[in-house]
């Protein structure tokens, strides 16, 4: 039973509103800024409502030079990260799944040592491997291309440890069964077991997509070469005005386009998000 308290029904929906506008304030003065021209934040003011340019910006910005320093368009560097981002996506959830799939279903020697030394590299941060990983992409000739920016992020000992979670919840009279009919590993693996996976790897496609759209330390680091630099490196370049005025208007709409794609993602996939988190299909 639930008690109608109309002071906490009140107070709960006060508190869902703060929270929107905290969250959305910052997207709508971008959104507000792009259609404002420079000198209107040179003095400091901040614009809350849309100005007189409207949103020509935004064809602007996709198609001409991000910044001085940059030859290449927003929309390179957009296509840039959609490449990177879908590279470490499907390379994460490729290996995990196999790599799971392993651990759970088959018997060999050092399985679980193997798993658990993964699990282990969730316990050095990313500075500490950085640039050991950085010295090995530049042994092998990868800097400045799209392997490197994606080969050394898709090994994930979290989802590794997910998935292997879930197989860990697979009936094994379902395993029995299977081969019975006649279904050797493989079989199993994409007829059974991915079915089952794919409220999860919808959860994880959506975690791992945001975080290989968001990425900017790593390409930053080995990224010299303007035709492979992502929409995040973009927004840096575009800030870096050695002599003369920000394009800050420029610069919020490029941040806007950025949050897109997240936003697209996140919002197609959110019923499948959703279960992925929550439930478990068998």
């Amino acid at each position: 039973m639930v008690e109608q308290r109309p002071w906490l029904t009140a107070f709960s929906h006060i508190m869902l509103v703060l929270g929107i506008a905290a969250v959305a304030l910052p997207v709508w003065v971008a959104l507000v800024a792009t259609t404002h021209p420079n000198y209107v934040f040179v003095s400091g003011r901040v614009p809350l409502w849309f100005g007189d340019l409207g949103f020509t910006v935004f064809a602007d910005v996709l198609c001409q030079t991000a910044s001085r320093e940059s030859d290449v368009s927003v929309a390179s560097m957009m296509l840039n990260s959609t490449i990177m981002a879908f590279g470490i996506t499907l390379g994460k959830l490729s290996i995990s799944i196999l790599s799971a799939y392993a651990v759970v279903f088959f018997r060999f020697p050092g399985r679980m040592l193997a798993f658990w030394l993964v699990f282990m590299t969730l316990m050095l941060p990313v500075e500490v491997r950085i640039m050991p990983t950085f010295q090995v992409i530049a042994s092998l000739d990868m800097l400045n291309s799209f392997s490197g920016l994606t080969i050394p992020l898709i090994a994930s000992a979290t989802a590794t440890f997910l998935f292997r979670q879930f197989f860990m919840t697979v009936p094994p009279e379902l395993l029995e069964a299977a081969r019975i009919d006649g279904a050797g590993p493989i079989k199993f693996f994409f007829d059974i077991l991915l079915p089952l996976s794919r409220t999860n790897i919808a959860a994880l496609f959506v975690i791992t997509f945001i975080y290989g759209w968001n990425q900017y330390l790593w390409p930053l680091l080995i990224t010299t070469d303007s035709n492979y630099y992502t929409i995040v490196m973009g927004i840096k370049h575009m800030l870096s005005v050695p002599d003369g005025e920000v394009a800050w208007n420029r610069i919020m709409a490029t941040t806007v386009l950025a949050m897109l794609p997240p936003v697209v993602v996140v919002v197609g996939m959110q019923k499948f998000f959703v279960k992925g988190l929550v439930e478990t299909e068998k």
